[in-house]
């Protein structure tokens, strides 16, 4: 028996399919996709505007929290001079006061 000649794994070919409905079919999704995108968009414009308020709370934060070290520093050291005086802590704190 001899072999059959040709790939039996060939996709088959459908002639009778229509182009019209094909190209309907891939505008409908290239609409669905520019709404898609769209959306995304805007979301992403959304969170961009989001982090920018973020960032700058975080900055305001960090710059206070600079600011109370250094008051805490300064306080340390005053307090640091004042024991190498020697002053006791009641007469330091009636001083803080």
């Amino acid at each position: 028996m001899p072999r059959t000649k040709g790939s039996k794994n060939r996709p088959k070919t459908n002639i009778t399919k229509d182009y019209a409905s094909q190209i309907s079919e891939k505008q409908e999704a290239i609409a669905s996709l520019n709404t898609e995108i769209a959306s995304i968009t805007a979301n992403i414009d959304t969170l961009k505007a989001d982090l920018k308020v973020k960032k700058a709370a975080l900055k305001k934060v960090e710059k206070e929290v600079e600011m109370l070290e250094a008051k805490k520093a300064e306080a340390e050291s005053v307090l640091k001079k004042l024991l190498a005086e020697g002053m006791s802590a009641d007469e330091i704190l009636a001083k803080l006061k």
